[in-house]
């Protein structure tokens, strides 16, 4: 098969105040699967963003076989056979639109001068699903479906349209093991049945060992290393690379003094049956985990605590005092915090400033007679960025121009602002690397510590078993079993996470 290269050469990219790629050169060839690593802020986004023509500010050239082309806008990059698909697919999808539509958004089939050949498009659109092995039915309208299947669609977009570099970014993120494995057996195929260059963006290292062939490591904004992915291969000998410097990747759980009990949930239901008559008690001071595989309600249930579900039965207690929460707001007056799974979509507001950001959850103390007080929003936000250690050119740099490590920050950091009782943390290291984790668990431990209530609520078991002391694991809307955490493991947790019942001693 004819072999293709894409790649750049000396390619640069400045924002204000910082230089997010300094001279890289870069190359990947069909038939490859290229991971591509590094921290938060190293530039591997800004990378893939140029080679999509969605940051068209670069200096230096980008090369196909060899020779220099233009690419300046993401049409001039699809025509050039290169298509991205984003961690956020629903920012690429049209919800109302069937799966069918959505597949070949790109190209249209036209009847005539003013009909659409519905029958053409869907016979297109099924053809290339059933070529890359993809069950869904294309009338089905993409909002019904999940988020493996939604990937599936923009990858199926992405091949039917002309394709030679796919450029995947944090694909595995949202997915269950089950729906990981699906993707994997695609992405396999892609490159061994179409001939098609896969650069896979990841911060799940043993995903990379697993799937990829190589691995190219970024550190602030230059490549620092491409090495061949071989059986001897190792998860810290990556991280080394991407962080410079040896890193253990435990996470030991600080001690905090716990006290009584914060918040009571008894029997609660909702959102639209995904929690199942759920309860649990926070202490001050204790971090509890929300443990379960992907769909198990963990989200659902951080949102009903938080009022953005309807509660439909149960009841939900602070200091003994039983809440009437209907919406967000009545949470957020009550002393809940919610950062949730979703950050760029619901934790912060990324065409904002940080400083603004900083204050979203607290504008009551920084306005006077209805007028905002710039000069406290701008004290807070400056007093947080040193606390929180956020990695910023200064407290007016946009939200979304920041790593999603320290957009994470952010998010939290809103919270501290507002003095909450209850923290509420939803898949909290999302998208995070190994660096940006530790210290989002040190900000957690720090929280406990000042006698806040902590729930954590995660997939990630390690995770779990890290910061936590205890655990509810949870299946189908339920919760199945409630464990200490130090006398727990992994296993016994996926036990109970599959639907295991609990074995009398």
């Amino acid at each position: 098969m004819e072999r293709i290269t894409l790649g750049t050469s000396k390619v640069s990219i400045e924002f204000p105040g910082v230089k997010a790629l300094s001279d890289v050169d870069f190359e990947v060839t069909t038939g490859e699967i290229r991971a591509l690593v590094g921290a938060n802020g190293a530039g591997k986004s800004t990378l893939m963003k140029a080679l999509s023509g969605a940051n068209p500010g670069y200096t230096g050239e980008i090369r196909l076989n060899g020779q220099p082309i233009e690419i300046r806008t993401p049409l001039a990059a699809k025509r050039r056979g290169i298509q991205i698909v984003y961690q956020e697919v629903d920012t690429a999808l049209i919800p109302t639109f069937t799966v069918g539509e959505n597949v070949m958004l790109n190209e249209t089939i036209m009847y005539g001068k003013q009909l659409m050949n519905w029958r053409e498009l869907y016979r297109q659109a099924r053809a290339v699903l059933d070529r890359l092995h993809i069950n869904v039915n294309v009338k089905t309208l993409v909002q019904n479906l999940s988020l493996a299947e939604k990937q599936m669609v923009l990858i199926a977009r992405a091949i039917q349209s002309k394709c030679n570099f796919l450029l995947l970014d944090e694909p595995t993120a949202p997915l269950s093991d089950a729906e990981t494995s699906e993707l994997f057996a695609l992405v396999r195929h892609l490159r061994e049945t179409e001939n098609i260059a896969i650069v896979f963006v990841s911060h799940r290292i043993n995903e990379v060992i697993q799937i990829c062939d190589s691995y190219t490591v970024m550190r602030n904004g230059e490549i620092v290393d491409t090495t061949p992915i071989t059986p001897e291969t190792t998860t810290s000998e990556i991280v080394e690379k991407m962080l410079g410097r040896s890193i253990s990747e435990s996470f030991p759980k600080e001690e905090t003094i716990i006290g009584e009990t914060v918040l009571e949930v008894e029997n609660l239901s909702g959102a639209d049956g995904k929690v199942d008559n759920v309860s649990l008690t926070v202490r001050s001071g204790e971090i509890i985990g929300i443990a379960g595989l992907v769909g198990a309600g963990k989200s659902e249930l951080c949102k009903t605590l938080f009022g953005a579900y309807r509660k439909t039965g149960g009841s939900i207690k602070l200091h003994g005092k039983e809440l009437r929460m209907r919406i967000p707001s009545h949470a957020v007056k009550n002393g809940l915090a919610l950062v949730p799974e979703e950050r760029r979509k619901e934790g912060v507001m990324v065409n904002e400033n940080v400083a603004f950001n900083l204050s979203a959850a607290s504008l009551d103390k920084h306005t006077v007679a209805s007028f905002v007080n710039r000069g406290s929003i701008n004290a807070n936000a400056r007093q947080f960025v040193s606390d929180l250690d956020i990695v910023t050119p200064g407290i007016f740099q946009v939200v979304k121009n920041l790593s999603g490590g320290n957009q994470q920050k952010v998010s939290v950091g809103k919270w501290l602002a507002a003095d909450c009782s209850v923290y509420i943390f939803d898949e909290p290291t999302k998208g995070v690397d190994v660096g940006a984790k530790r210290e989002v668990f040190h900000l957690i431990n720090d929280i406990a510590k000042r006698g806040n209530a902590v729930i954590y609520a995660s997939c990630e078991n390690s995770e779990i078993l890290s910061i936590t002391d205890r655990v509810y694991v949870m299946y189908d809307g339920q919760v199945m079993a409630e464990l200490v955490t130090k006398d727990t493991n992994e296993d016994e947790i996926m036990h109970y996470a599959v639907g295991g019942k609990h074995v009398p001693d």
